[in-house]
């Protein structure tokens, strides 16, 4: 018999969205208030990226923390409740992220990841202007779910 906190907590994944989340609506929304088009989750690129930008070749993807991987405070958080299964899972999407973006790369495209935490910060709209107005290679490194370096996020 399930008890009232497995009740509360299968409502809650329930709930949890891969598309339209309030992290990706507060990028989009910037986006389209600097002047910028996209095209949505297109499921003809790997990863289906969040915001796609064709004639510039570039993309963003909109990164959940604890979902990703990330080293910030939220990202770095452990489940109390079945921790093996969401290290593992968290692995998974990890690595999962890293082959998407080296095929991605592979086939031309210029990638922002942004991470939820860094939606709250001021320097947001600086950082996607940047990225989407340059026409040459920004950084290039390897991917790092966990890399905190602004970057290292932009890669080609």
């Amino acid at each position: 018999m399930a008890t009232k906190t497995d009740t509360k907590r299968s409502q809650i994944m329930r709930a949890v969205k891969c598309k339209d989340t309030v992290p990706e609506m507060v990028v989009r929304r910037l986006v389209h208030s600097l002047g910028y088009r996209y095209r949505l989750h297109r499921n003809d690129l790997p990863g289906k990226p969040d915001l796609v930008f064709g004639p510039r070749r570039k993309l963003i993807f909109v990164h959940g923390c604890f979902w990703h991987g990330h080293t910030c405070k939220r990202g770095n958080r452990q489940p109390k409740t079945n921790a093996n299964y969401w290290r593992k899972k968290i692995q998974v999407n990890k690595e999962r992220d890293k082959s998407t973006l080296e095929e991605l790369r592979a086939r031309g495209w210029e990638i922002l990841v942004l991470w939820e935490c860094e939606t709250r910060q001021e320097t947001l709209r600086q950082r996607i202007d940047t990225f989407l107005r340059s026409t040459k290679q920004i950084a290039s490194s390897s991917f790092s779910p966990g890399s905190r370096a602004p970057s290292a996020d932009i890669v080609k």
